[in-house]
């Protein structure tokens, strides 16, 4: 069985040595009601003193080596990471709702193994792992 993880208001657990503007990006992706992309990220955080795209790219770069942020391929948006369990696996799934942009992190071991027995039989050795679901949440498919 799946175990289901929302972005939304959830509060992420901070490591102590990230940089100024790590803990800047990180908190907009923890406060955010979705994905961000990152000239989302830095129009809101341009008051606080984030002036370049590099600036938040590289936080941003930083923040999902350590899995604490992660890249939606599909929206190329970040979202904060809410499974704990992802940074020992190395892999990430996201239920993406196309209508209201609800974003949920889960962890499904059956696919993980299978895919993992698979990259064996084969000798692929992947770096990381993460699949995107798209459709409509279950608010949105009853709406």
């Amino acid at each position: 069985m799946a175990d289901a993880h929302s972005h939304a208001g959830h509060d992420h657990i901070w490591a102590d040595d990230l940089t100024h503007n790590q803990e800047l990006v990180l908190g907009a992706l923890a406060h955010a009601d979705g994905p961000l992309s990152a000239y989302d990220i830095l129009d809101r955080l341009r008051d606080d003193g984030l002036r370049a795209p590099l600036q938040v790219y590289r936080a941003l770069e930083k923040l999902t080596e350590r899995g604490l942020a992660h890249r939606l391929e599909s929206l190329n948006a970040f979202v904060c990471c809410a499974d704990a369990d992802c940074h020992r696996t190395g892999s990430s799934a996201f239920a993406i709702c196309e209508r209201c942009g609800k974003v949920e992190e889960f962890a499904e071991r059956a696919i993980e193994k299978r895919l993992q027995d698979w990259s064996k039989g084969t000798g692929f050795v992947p770096s990381r792992m993460t699949i995107e679901l798209r459709g409509l949440c279950a608010g949105c498919a009853a709406a």
